[in-house]
């Protein structure tokens, strides 16, 4: 897996969660410290993250910020 397929993975768990969590992007933007233009940059794979950004992102969406990488790198 390269860097840009495990940025669209790692934002496709995002979209998961926020989806999930019934939460449009600026819903999201209300609960952490992140612009809601950079959290759909972020779902899309278009940006590198910040660890603070995945910290406030987990802490926006009410979990570990582990499970964001809950997915399979191949």
């Amino acid at each position: 897996m390269d860097r840009i397929e495990f940025r669209i993975a790692f934002g496709k768990r995002i979209e998961k969660f926020r989806k999930e969590s019934g939460l449009s992007y600026r819903e999201l933007a209300q609960k952490c410290d992140v612009d809601h233009s950079n959290i759909s940059k972020i779902e899309k794979g278009e940006v590198d993250v910040r660890i603070s950004t995945i910290q406030e992102l987990a802490k926006g969406l009410e979990i570990h910020p582990q499970e964001l990488f809950d997915f399979e790198v191949g």
